[in-house]
């Protein structure tokens, strides 16, 4: 029999299309393919590991380069046995094998990473894959069974990626819940950034729910309308839509201990406040949503129009203006091309280069092909999504971990950091070598990993090459009515300044003000250097769980999406834990808290990110890395599996 739509759990996959085009249209598919996870596709499907075969197994060391790293021979065979395999596939009635064993599944997942061995992640890869049509995160509870006269309501404060995660689970398990959002949709970072040129800089098919993955994504890295929308399916399919109040400010939380219950202010568009009661607050407020403008004299003095990126104006037309933009970050890098095809003139102002990662399928539709294969080939979007899921999983964190006794002026961590660099400077000059003046601006003189690095399809050289753009990295002194002033004398004439200098992402949890048990003032606790234990919970705080919370943040491995799909599952242990036990309140131990936090300070140390001196939003204003998790996705997902109840302290 064919696989159904239980074969996934996700709301967007109907089950496998039965194979029926013909065998050149099965060709013509096989052109498009991402070869590494065809064949251990194809040995799943059925069922012959004889498929494996050693001489077209995948360079470990290769695996990040397109194709990973296969010759265009042993592509060619790969291909051809992938014909011949679907071809008896379809000519057999489209039926799959039984689910191989876990001996035989494991020597499939090997075999996709190049030989590496991957017990250890078993467990872990069978949950985030999803390739049984079995959500395994979802609560193995159900308050109906487990306290179901105990009056007991959460409410969620933000509707975007984590929001909807953690609306999604709770319905799972029963337990009654509202989400207060600010916006007028659900989506939260990507309702909200609507620049020219805003895009996921991971590959869809890994940032996206486990339990919610898709066959048909448009692009290998989503637009922030493509993004938006599936964020709206999920909300609609999820069927959480129904318990969001939009338009609801919070403004503050205090736990009141007489009865164990949080108070939550919000306010509305119409100026007035509400409060709502809640056993329970999960803050899915994100970072990257409220916008870091640089510390420069006389920015509200400019004459012109002005704004940030994250607060586009699109009711300023940039037409044959004189634009300057500040700041070369990730969104600026997208939205400057566009701003470039416009406008007059621009200026970029740049304190400190960022690593390109060259990517030429970064603005890419998915071929036709692709998406066919998709749709057709039964755990072929699940391995693809595997392999991506490790080539930028555990598999580079090495390569940005300090060796303390190489030697190399601040450039590079290690010797596998500086292969890496002589790999990515070599890019830059294939970009840039053509203009001297522009390479000696854009390589980077600090270890890559160190700050965030932004995705490249050569859009970036080719921008900076127009005959109406240039690009300045000398101090800025001060703006003035006509522009900007700079430390040398000169001046840049501006009809427009743009600001893309970034998030406000170490401000965790502002501008909401948090009281907690005794009165404790979360911002004051904190004091700008924001810890929780395991980026979740809090001392003082009880029953206040944060999602993406201080040190979840990821820079070469992973997605924010499995970190949250991670913590919410954690959370949800902590909800069970309260309610099996008949407690009112629960927060970790300050010593637990305390050990964790000096664990993850330690590592941080020896990154790239946490060594180098270079500026970066990693680092709060103590300058300490408060947003970056240092150690493996395996790690993550061991600590949050389920809560020690020796961790916390509970109140009857």
């Amino acid at each position: 029999m064919s696989l159904t739509a239980s074969s996934s759990p996700s709301p967007f996959v109907a089950g496998m299309e039965p194979i029926t085009a013909s065998d050149d249209e099965i060709r013509d598919a096989l052109q498009s393919a991402e070869i590494p996870p065809l064949l251990p596709a194809l040995a799943y499907l059925t069922g012959e590991m004889a498929l494996l075969r050693s001489h077209l197994r995948p360079d470990p060391m290769l695996l990040s380069m397109p194709q990973g790293g296969l010759t265009e021979d042993q592509q060619a065979e790969i291909r051809e046995l992938a014909l011949r395999t679907l071809t008896a596939y379809r000519d057999g009635g489209c039926r799959p094998a039984s689910p191989p064993d876990a001996d035989d599944l494991l020597r499939i997942l090997e075999f996709a990473v190049g030989g590496t061995e991957m017990s250890s992640y078993l467990p872990l890869l069978e949950e985030e894959l999803a390739y049984r049509g079995e959500d395994r995160r979802r609560p193995a509870w159900h308050k109906a069974e487990l306290a179901p006269d105990l009056p007991f309501q959460v409410v969620i404060i933000g509707a975007g990626m984590s929001g909807i995660l953690s609306a999604h689970r709770l319905d799972q398990a029963g337990v009654d819940y509202i989400v207060l959002d600010k916006n007028d949709d659900v989506g939260g970072t990507w309702h909200e950034s609507v620049y020219p040129g805003c895009r996921v800089d991971n590959p869809n098919h890994n940032y996206s729910f486990s339990f919610a993955q898709r066959h048909d994504w448009p692009f290998h890295y989503s637009t922030q309308d493509v993004l938006q929308e599936y964020f709206r399916e999920c909300a609609d399919a999820l069927d959480v839509r129904r318990k969001i109040r939009f338009g609801a400010s919070v403004r503050s939380a205090t736990w009141d201990e007489s009865d164990a219950m949080w108070s939550v202010v919000y306010a509305t568009s119409d100026g007035a406040e509400h409060t709502v009661r809640a056993n329970v607050v999960i803050s899915a407020v994100g970072q990257l949503n409220r916008p870091a403008w640089p510390d420069i004299d006389g920015v509200s003095g400019f004459a012109g129009d002005y704004f940030h990126s994250a607060a586009w104006r699109h009711d300023i037309d940039l037409t044959g203006k004189r634009v300057a933009v500040i700041g070369t970050g990730c969104s600026a890098l997208q939205f400057i091309p566009h701003v470039a095809e416009v406008a007059s003139s621009v200026v970029v102002l740049q304190r400190t280069p960022p690593w390109l990662a060259p990517t030429p399928d970064y603005h890419d539709a998915v071929s036709p092909g692709l998406t066919w294969l998709f749709g057709h080939v039964p755990t072929y979007s699940e391995l693809n999504r595997f392999l991506i899921f490790w080539r930028m999983g555990d598999a580079v964190l090495e390569g940005v971990r300090v060796d303390p006794e190489w030697k190399s002026g601040g450039s590079s961590v290690s010797a596998m950091s500086e292969l890496t660099r002589t790999m990515i400077v070599a890019y830059y000059e294939q970009q840039f070598g053509d203009r001297p003046d522009l390479l000696a601006q854009v390589v980077p003189d600090y270890p890559v990993g160190a700050k965030r690095i932004v995705r490249d399809n050569g859009i970036w050289a080719t921008t900076l090459k127009r005959d109406n753009v240039d690009l300045v990295s000398d101090p800025i002194a001060h703006v003035d009515a006509g522009g900007i002033a700079m430390a040398d004398g000169s001046h840049i004439d501006a009809d427009v300044i743009i600001y893309g200098t970034g998030y406000q992402a170490s401000n965790f949890l502002a501008p909401m003000q948090i009281t907690g048990r005794g009165g404790a003032d979360l911002h004051e606790r904190w004091d700008g250097d924001a810890r929780a234990y395991l980026g979740v919970t809090i001392p003082e705080f009880p029953n206040l769980f944060c999602l993406y919370g201080p040190n979840t943040n990821i820079v070469v491995n992973g997605s924010i999406i499995y970190f949250s799909e991670c913590g919410s599952r954690l959370v949800l242990g902590l909800i069970e834990l309260l309610m099996a036990g008949t407690h009112r309140a629960l927060e970790v131990k300050s010593s637990v808290h305390d050990e964790f936090n000096e664990l993850i300070d330690a590592e941080n140390r020896r990154m790239a990110w946490g060594w180098s001196t270079v500026n970066s939003w990693y680092k709060n204003s103590h300058g300490r890395v408060a947003q970056n998790w240092p150690f493996t996705l395996l790690d993550y997902w061991e600590r949050t599996r389920e809560p020690n109840p020796d961790d916390y302290v509970f109140s009857s």
